[in-house]
């Protein structure tokens, strides 16, 4: 069953996403995710001019050959474009055996390993009300895991906060837009915003935070602590991951759970966390971490030592991606739960899919492979727009991790 073509397309329909499409001389497509926020283009070019010429001619079931094929044939290995290259083609390929087998990918991965895929969505605010209502509104909706984010009183920039109403996109049209960042106001309301929500709406919620990697690791060991009363699910990227050591200081400080990597491309960003229990849910994605065939393995790996998987699952990933992460998350031992937030209607026009959501959970359905189809006549209805992540300075001009 050999591939006899592929293309590239890039579209907006509310955010850029690159998506691969690989056809078999039997002519089943599968469908890749190949977005990178702020570095669509590149993923494109270096599909079109470095991957796709390697993978003409190849037998679209040699999945794991494939994998190392791209991986180790390039000699520069790893890094963000790299790997989200190789992820769309792993993700094309596994839809591929998916349609080939007539089955859903879940099954092809061992099969359910419970009924539904447990999810957790974002409510934020620029006032801790404002905060409290949308938890609400998310309750009413089903979810009983939700991550709140409240604009810190004083600053003009807080991560994760959407503006006017609008659903929560960091990315803006444009060059990157400048923000500005200060530690001590936001570790000294942390606390304050979780001991509020926590007497409004009681024990039984499951609270989650994103700290963006904004933090050192002794002051992530103070907010961990200082969360410790309102017993959240998890403190998301307390710090960044370059230094895996780093995280030894904040597990010595508190007993928060610590989640962590959306940013991961590699086992090798995770090895050392994830055997010396230094975090408790990784959060690898299945595009950025080069598939489902590493994915699989970091899952491994985890199960071993007590760890379990969150993906990340935010709108700068397809609905390609999304459903990778749920037929994954069905099927992965180690599961602890799903972020989920939902595309635009412009998006879902795009990309229809089988996954859906309910009462909390996502369900992958039972189309064969990923189930997520691109009509690509409407994708051509919205062209790229060039557009970036911000970038954070601290109030000397610093930057700072955003």
């Amino acid at each position: 069953m050999k591939i006899t073509d592929a293309r590239i397309i890039v579209c907006s329909p509310g955010r850029n996403f690159v998506t691969l499409e690989l056809v078999t001389e039997d002519g089943i497509t599968g469908l890749g995710d190949a977005t990178l926020n702020g570095r669509e283009l590149a993923v494109a070019s270096y599909l079109t001019e470095h991957v796709v010429p390697l993978i003409i001619g190849r037998d679209a079931r040699r999945i794991e050959d494939t994998w190392h094929y791209l991986y180790k044939g390039v000699y520069w290995r790893r890094g963000s474009v790299t790997m989200t290259s190789i992820g769309a083609v792993d993700m094309a390929l596994w839809d591929i055996a998916g349609k080939s087998a007539n089955k859903p990918i879940y099954q092809l991965l061992g099969g359910a390993s419970r009924e539904a895929v447990r999810a957790y969505c974002h409510a934020n605010g620029a006032t801790v009300d404002e905060t409290l209502q949308s938890i609400a509104d998310h309750q009413r909706q089903g979810y009983t895991a939700i991550r709140a984010q409240c604009a810190t009183p004083g600053q003009p920039d807080t991560y994760g906060i959407a503006k006017g109403g609008q659903r929560y996109e960091p990315a803006e049209r444009g060059l990157p837009r400048e923000t500005l960042w200060s530690t001590e106001p936001y570790l000294q309301f942390a606390p304050q915003l979780f001991e509020r929500i926590r007497r409004e709406f009681g024990p039984g919620l499951d609270l989650l935070h994103d700290v963006h990697h904004r933090l050192r690791p002794i002051e992530a060991a103070r907010l961990g602590r200082s969360l410790e009363p309102f017993h959240l699910f998890w403190m998301e990227d307390p710090v960044t991951a370059e230094l895996q050591e780093g995280f030894r200081v904040i597990r010595q400080h508190t007993t928060t759970p610590v989640a962590v990597g959306e940013v991961f491309d590699s086992i090798f960003d995770c090895y050392r966390l994830i055997q010396e229990q230094l975090i408790d849910y990784l959060r690898a994605t299945v595009l950025h971490g080069g598939g489902l065939t590493p994915l699989r393995k970091m899952a491994a790996l985890a199960e071993m030592y007590h760890v379990r998987t969150g993906c990340h699952g935010a709108t700068d990933l397809s609905p390609v991606t999304m459903a990778a992460a749920v037929h994954f998350g069905l099927s992965v031992h180690n599961f602890g739960i799903q972020e989920h937030m939902p595309h635009s209607e412009e998006t879902d026009r795009v990309f229809p899919h089988a996954y859906s959501y309910r009462d909390g959970s996502l369900y992958p359905g039972d189309e064969p492979g990923l189930g997520v189809t691109i009509d690509e006549a409407l994708a051509a209805t919205y062209p790229y727009q060039r557009a970036y992540l911000p970038v954070a300075r601290l109030g000397d001009g610093t930057i700072h991790s955003w």
